[in-house]
């Protein structure tokens, strides 16, 4: 299994990119993980934000592999524990499809998006900064295949 980060949003602060890269280097044998940016919708002044979100979604779903196991990231979503997780990264592995993780814009994800997911995953209550999402989700998948792999990375 191969997983895609598909993210709204492009030029990730140099602290954010070096963190993502890091964990990736990590996973690459356990879970291949490639990192995927799309354009943000225009805003601003007299812009229709439903129109963002929508031709941001349209991007998301253009960058989706072949008939992948497509999970959100998004605050409704189901708010696992590392060890859940892990059980979800096993059960995902059963399936025989790749992962595409997908992280919205700064309105969240367009209804279509929201539509093609097969499951939601809430990293908690707390707004996060969205460059910081990919980050975050990035340490909890190394960390999850990590527990999978009896590797001593996690010490609950």
């Amino acid at each position: 299994m191969k997983a895609r980060l598909i993210a709204v949003g492009e030029r990730a602060p140099r602290w954010v990119a070096e963190g993502f890269e890091d964990y990736r280097k990590r996973l690459s044998h356990w879970l291949p993980l490639e990192l995927v940016e799309v354009e943000p919708g225009v805003r601003g002044k007299n812009r229709d934000i439903a129109r963002a979100t929508a031709e941001e979604g349209a991007r998301v779903l253009a960058a989706l592999p072949r008939s992948p196991l497509v999970v959100t990231l998004d605050g409704r979503g189901k708010p696992w524990s590392s060890e859940q997780l892990a059980q979800r990264l096993e059960h995902w592995r059963g399936q025989g499809r790749d992962l595409a993780l997908l992280i919205g814009g700064p309105e969240g994800h367009a209804d279509e998006v929201l539509a093609r997911a097969d499951e939601s995953w809430s990293l908690g209550p707390m707004t996060l900064p969205h460059m910081l999402v990919r980050l975050v989700a990035a340490e909890q998948l190394y960390r999850a295949a990590a527990m999978l792999a009896n590797h001593p990375y996690h010490r609950a």
